[in-house]
């Protein structure tokens, strides 16, 4: 019992420091650029990272806020003999510590990539159909909020199709993807308003455009 309790602290709270981390503030700052948070649309993710500080940066950053989704969700199994219900309890405080950091007075990045992370380290069949997805709205659109909300709201149905041969994913898995992409989709309400309204900028790698 005291285990199990150690262990409903332990990881949701390791995993959201692990998510909030900046890896986009910090990577600008690394780069010579001006602080993210106060340029182009003031969020700390690649798409932004990329029109402030250059594509390598942006690169970059991408990479890290990837691979924090996916560190949270392998060290969950590895603690906890690749527990589906406490991986998925890592995978959500990863994205609100990403979202949500408190270093940052709580306002984060739109948890994407991080989200990207998490479903390689979830379900990898599952993450990479929802990445085509993306890609293809961006290249067809060139709107990465549109790719991005896409995928999010694509993401319960493949995780539920491609989770296992055979096998419907555990409730939780299901709850807690459903939460994941309704997050990214809230993080992305702006984005979603100025696409009806037709003001949404579209992705490009000049520095001089509006950011996302």
């Amino acid at each position: 019992m005291r285990a199990i309790s150690i262990t409903a602290i332990l990881i949701p709270f390791a995993a959201y420091l692990l998510g909030s981390i900046p890896f986009g503030l910090l990577l600008a700052k690394l780069f010579g650029a001006a602080d993210v948070r106060k340029s182009g649309s003031g969020n700390i993710g690649a798409t932004n990272v990329t029109r402030v500080a250059g594509p390598l940066a942006g690169i970059l950053t991408l990479v890290f806020d990837t691979a924090k989704g996916a560190a949270a969700v392998w060290l969950a199994g590895r603690f906890t003999e690749e527990s589906a219900t406490w991986m998925m309890v890592a995978a959500f405080a990863v994205l609100l510590g990403h979202c949500f950091p408190v270093w940052l007075k709580f306002k984060g990045g739109k948890g994407v990539a991080t989200a990207l992370g998490v479903f390689l380290a979830l379900c990898p069949l599952a993450a990479l159909a929802a990445l085509l997805l993306f890609l293809l709205c961006v290249a067809y659109w060139r709107y990465v909020s549109l790719g991005s909300v896409a995928a999010a709201a694509a993401m319960p149905l493949l995780i539920y199709f491609l989770w296992a041969p055979h096998h419907a994913p555990p409730i939780m898995v299901d709850a807690g993807t459903l939460a994941i992409a309704l997050l990214v989709i809230y993080k992305h309400d702006r984005n979603l308003q100025r696409l009806v309204e037709g003001t949404e900028p579209r992705f490009s790698f000049d520095k001089k455009k509006e950011a996302e």
